[in-house]
């Protein structure tokens, strides 16, 4: 990280954990805001923030405490979520959402060393696991027992060696306060992830390097919160693999979409938006 980061500062108080009952709701705000996001541009990152919601509610709604913990998005195109549910959470002023993707904002499409509202997020997939176990070792070596790191990944960063390495290290150390939370949307750029590379059986592989681990539905609010609750528990590190889909929470977006980068034209913006303001409202 350069000068220019915008780390979350240290030292605030930790704002209350959201309800259980309240996270669908913010889920629902979490897709509308990456909506009218990507509906700028006409095109963009929102099949990431429709699998993501679920998770990115869980993590800035209940277990990321800005100020005492640290939070790594590792693929740097789900940021989109990120900034959402960050300016939900009061970390972002929600106007700043109107300037995404646009020249000169600081809300970058794909999340930089300047990017907000996190502690790091990677260009390059499979690195942030390693940044995270970095964070999490020097938290214990500089006596903050209380400080927790979150990464959150996604399954296509799992065909990288490095993030397998990363596993192996945290491991070893016993890294109890890192938690992961991997989003399974099997969707990459190619295609889908099973059809470029076999990374099942995710939670017995990652169990193999030491880890606890638990596969769940990560578009279940309650199943995700108490996963991750259990993952924070854990006295080693911890993975909760959560299984999504990139068209999850939007009925109107037609049969055959690229989950990975959507296309927003006018008339479909404007369903997606009243359909996901009817479930925000």
């Amino acid at each position: 990280m350069n000068s220019l980061h915008e780390s979350p500062p240290r030292g605030l108080p930790p704002g209350p954990p959201l309800p259980v009952a309240q996270l669908a709701g913010l889920a629902a705000r979490i897709r509308l805001h990456a909506v009218r996001m990507v509906a700028a541009h006409g095109l963009g990152y929102l099949g990431q923030a429709l699998s993501s919601a679920e998770g990115f509610a869980v993590l800035y709604g209940r277990c990321y405490r800005p100020g005492a913990d640290r939070i790594v998005v590792s693929p740097g195109h789900y940021i989109i979520a990120a900034f959402a549910a960050a300016a939900e959470r009061g970390l972002l002023d929600e106007d700043d959402l109107r300037t995404y993707g646009h020249n000169g904002s600081r809300l970058e499409a794909i999340g930089t060393e300047r990017s907000p509202a996190v502690d790091l997020t990677c260009g390059s997939l499979g690195q942030g696991l390693s940044a995270a176990v970095g964070f999490a070792l020097a938290d214990r070596i500089q006596g903050r027992p209380d400080a927790r790191t979150f990464a959150f990944l996604s399954d296509g960063e799992l065909e990288e060696g490095q993030l397998w390495e990363a596993a192996m290290f945290a491991d070893h150390h016993r890294l109890g306060n890192l938690a992961v939370l991997l989003d399974a949307n099997n969707s990459q750029v190619d295609g889908p992830v099973a059809d470029i590379t076999t990374i099942e059986p995710i939670a017995e592989k990652w169990r193999s390097f030491g880890w606890n681990a638990r596969d769940v539905d990560g578009h279940d609010p309650a199943v995700l919160a108490d996963a991750m609750d259990r993952a924070i528990a854990a006295d080693r590190p911890a993975v909760v693999i959560a299984r999504t889909s990139t068209r999850h929470g939007l009925a109107c977006l037609p049969d055959g979409v690229d989950g990975h980068f959507i296309k927003l034209p006018p008339d479909l913006a404007e369903q997606a938006t009243a359909e996901l303001e009817a479930l925000s409202a």
